[in-house]
């Protein structure tokens, strides 16, 4: 079926941008391969408009398919009007329609099947009518009959519409704490639950999911209602139309069926929806966090001396060369001298170009220790980097299989060096939910986590774009239409035959067809190629573009890509075909300029303040150096070399209203910060990053 109007109306783009996407995608093209070498057919539409077709199209073909199954089940009924039919058919709205076939929805035996069991179905209809006159039923089948009344009210879809509008605007949550539980001391994390009552829909998405945590724990109950008074005065003016006794049966019913029936489904809803909405909020500041994460400056292949700080059992050391090759591994401990000794020696006999510690516990203390070892002695710069996951990474199976021989200590040591020289490489081998940049993502959908997160990584890969004769088969396997096995197959292949000379030779890799290689070739980078294009973003299938360039001007290509001038003297309209467009020819020559160039920024070394080592130092109205940790749709964490992170609310990083903190800062970003307030019991500082 094609969906391209509905998805063009929804999403606000246009129809034939849209039919175009969705034709790329059912051919197996990758959402990174279709943004940057297919904007003519597209318009142009970047990862995320691409992303959002795709998404809706499956919700769609999802919805279509439940549809066929509605309409199915209906006709064996032998109940499908052509009118149901018209109206299931026109539907593209998931509640409507579940509304729509509610009333034939299978379902258990309910109080209304075992009154129509007893032949009360005429009674109900009778009441229904709400005609004047004495009533003659017995109090059983009055019963039976309000029963099958509530039921019916609670199945109309105008009843279910009226309530839900009324959600809509009075909807409150309220919790109250779970006697006995109370007092645990898990429980305090909560304590600000215990007794809330607050509109649903100005709760933020993180209080939302802490509430939902707490309920799920057992501390707390939740509960959901509309204004009670107005949900019932809506379903009167449906279903109620004199007053009489026969009316007054119809009331009860309809309270019944308010209390009974429809509050606890539409609160079901309502729950449903508000934590659908709080996870698509975490899930979308995760995927942010993880980007910017893997996004980290690199430091490049040099010779690093990697540190793993502790106190008790020492500093792991790890010594790795420009390719992350562990040569040595060793133990130093703070401030002893044999230590420092130790250090000035490795540093000298392996030439260290650079120092990694983990940003741990110890982390500050290992550091001074690190510089006043080296002090007059080597100027080798020292930087502190995320250690956020290493843990998981060394005790993975993909580190034993790395390191067969080495205990856990040495690889998380190995991963902090790695880490160093290019973040990307070293963080996707592990799962993104251990890397510890997000919020409550235990308590957010796992399908759709992992989907966001597993795209995140896929389009910074691609973006980045990878060395095909370095990288690890973690690394390609993210690259637009490998997967493990080819990965796999490109590293086996280097291995025997040695670097690839061409992307040409990729084609030699078993079970590298056309299309995998189509998808692929302008993502993988071959440094050593006589052609310099094979370093490059520029596509193979666009390698005739340029070589007619070059020939027009009396040169070769690697003079266009030397010489600016040259460059200047093109004139892309003549090189305009039906297939190539001014957007293909704008990112060759921006590829021109700078083939291979890594879109990440530089390492900077940062130093924290030497007068603050413990939240005890601390003053209000201190302004301190800090790095930016993790950030959540409600501010952002700091490093502020106290062992404790510090929080900078959203309200406080701008004197401008802001929707996310990422106007203002990314993950690792160096930042000033004011100490506002410090609550040493319970180990909080709350900080500033607005002008005093």
């Amino acid at each position: 079926m094609d969906f391209s109007s509905l998805i063009s109306s929804r999403l606000g783009i246009g129809a034939r941008q849209v039919a175009a996407t969705i034709g790329l995608l059912q051919e197996k093209a990758t959402i990174p391969f279709i943004a940057r070498y297919r904007k003519e057919k597209t318009g142009s539409l970047d990862e995320v408009q691409i992303g959002q077709i795709s998404d809706m199209f499956e919700h769609l073909s999802e919805m279509d398919e439940r549809k066929q199954y509605i309409l199915k089940t209906i006709e064996e009924q032998g109940k499908l009007t052509d009118k149901l039919r018209e109206r299931i058919d026109a539907s593209w709205d998931a509640t409507e329609l579940e509304d729509l076939y509610l009333p034939y929805k299978p379902h258990r035996k309910t109080r209304a099947d075992a009154a129509r069991e007893k032949g009360l179905q005429p009674v109900a209809d009778t009441l229904k009518k709400q005609q004047a006159g004495k009533l003659s039923y017995t109090e059983e089948q009055l019963q039976g009959a309000r029963d099958i009344i509530a039921e019916e009210i609670a199945q109309d879809e105008r009843s279910r519409q009226a309530v839900r509008r009324e959600f809509t605007y009075t909807a409150m949550l309220t919790t109250k704490a779970v006697k006995g539980k109370q007092d645990e001391p898990e429980a305090q994390n909560y304590r600000e639950y215990f007794d809330l009552h607050e509109p649903l829909k100005r709760i933020p998405s993180h209080r939302l999911l802490a509430i939902r945590r707490a309920e799920k724990e057992g501390y707390i109950r939740v509960d959901i209602s509309g204004d009670e008074n107005n949900c019932l005065d809506k379903l009167a003016r449906l279903h109620l139309r004199a007053s009489n006794e026969s009316s007054y049966q119809v009331e009860l019913a309809m309270e019944d069926s308010y209390k009974r029936l429809i509050k606890p489904s539409i609160e079901s809803e309502f729950a449903a929806e508000s934590k659908e909405k709080a996870d698509e909020t975490a899930i979308r500041v995760f995927a942010d966090n993880l980007r910017q994460l893997l996004l980290d400056a690199p430091l490049g292949q040099k010779r690093v001396l990697a540190l793993d700080p502790g106190f008790r059992t020492g500093c792991k050391l790890a010594i790795l060369n420009r390719q992350g090759d562990l040569l040595k591994h060793d133990v130093v401990f703070i401030r002893m001298s044999d230590s420092a000794e130790k250090l000035r020696k490795y540093v000298k006999q392996y030439e260290i170009e650079a120092i990694s510690i983990g940003n741990g516990t110890a982390s500050r203390e290992c550091e001074e220790f690190v510089r006043m070892s080296l002090e007059g002695v080597s100027d080798v710069p020292v930087f502190v980097v995320s250690e956020n996951g290493a843990s998981v990474y060394s005790a993975s199976e993909l580190a034993r299989k790395e390191f067969p021989n080495e205990d856990v200590t040495v690889r998380g040591a190995v991963s902090i060096g790695r880490r160093l020289m290019d973040p990307l490489a070293e963080l996707v081998k592990i799962d993104p939910k251990s890397i510890g940049v997000g919020q409550y993502q235990h308590d957010v959908d796992q399908a759709k986590l992992k989907q966001s997160l597993q795209q995140t990584v896929e389009s910074v890969v691609n973006y980045v774009g990878v060395d095909v004769n370095t990288a690890s088969p973690y690394l390609l396997t993210y690259i637009s239409g490998l997967g493990p096995v080819l990965a796999e197959n490109i590293v086996r292949y280097r291995s025997e035959n040695g670097p690839f000379m061409s992307r040409k030779d990729l084609m030699h890799v078993p079970k590298m067809g056309a299309k995998t290689f189509e998808q692929s070739a302008g993502f993988l980078r071959v440094t050593n190629s006589a052609n310099p294009l094979d370093n490059s973003a520029v596509h193979p299938e666009r390698y005739g573009i340029v070589q007619q360039m070059a020939k027009d001007l009396g040169c070769n290509v690697n003079d266009l890509i030397k010489d600016a001038n040259l460059r200047k003297q093109i004139d892309l309209k003549r090189y305009i075909t039906d297939e190539v467009g001014m957007p293909t020819l704008t990112d060759i020559m921006n590829e021109l300029e700078k083939p291979g160039r890594d879109p990440r920024e530089q390492k900077e070394v940062f130093h924290f303040d030497e007068n603050v080592h413990t939240i005890d130092d601390l003053q209000p109205g201190m302004e301190l150096p800090g790095i930016v940790t993790n950030i959540a749709s409600f501010g952002a964490f700091v490093d502020i070399g106290v062992h404790k992170d510090g929080l900078v609310h959203i309200s406080q990083m701008a004197n401008r209203r802001l929707t996310s903190p990422n106007e203002v800062v990314s993950l690792h970003q160096h930042v000033r910060v004011r100490v506002v307030e410090i609550d040493r019991q319970r180990q909080r500082i709350q900080l500033s990053m607005r002008p005093s």
